[in-house]
């Protein structure tokens, strides 16, 4: 068994493909649209060819909640494969402008990484 897609609501489908193209290495489908629901989606998949994030719009979406600490959906993690990788991604997209929530850093249960804010706010953790 295993998890084949994860799927995610965005406010800007563009910016969040933009995001992970860029920044992971993602390759994409071509946008997929729904003109009787108004979804949009794009499949995006990671260089490794394992599990793949679906991104999605509504026109109805409202904007993405902002508390850290809430039920439900939290984060993802993605490992790049050793800890030089995690500090050149995480000052990458510091660079690029996005929030590090915490680290790089070696957690309490021997992980290494960092946290990241992505577009709207989502939580992305990079590790080994």
């Amino acid at each position: 068994m295993r998890i084949d897609h994860i799927a995610l609501y965005c406010i800007d489908l563009e910016e969040m493909r933009h995001f992970f193209v860029k920044h992971f290495g993602c390759t994409s489908n071509a946008r997929y649209e729904n003109p009787k629901t108004g979804l949009h989606t794009y499949i995006l998949t990671f260089p490794d060819g394992g599990a793949r994030l679906e991104i999605m719009a509504r026109p109805e979406m409202t904007e993405p909640l902002t508390e850290v600490f809430r039920a439900g959906f939290i984060h993802f993690s993605i490992a790049l494969g050793s800890k030089e990788a995690v500090n050149t991604k995480t000052e990458e997209l510091k660079s690029a402008g996005y929030e590090c929530m915490s680290g790089p850093r070696t957690t309490g249960d021997g992980y290494y990484e960092s946290c990241m804010a992505g577009p709207e706010g989502i939580l992305i953790e990079i590790t080994i």
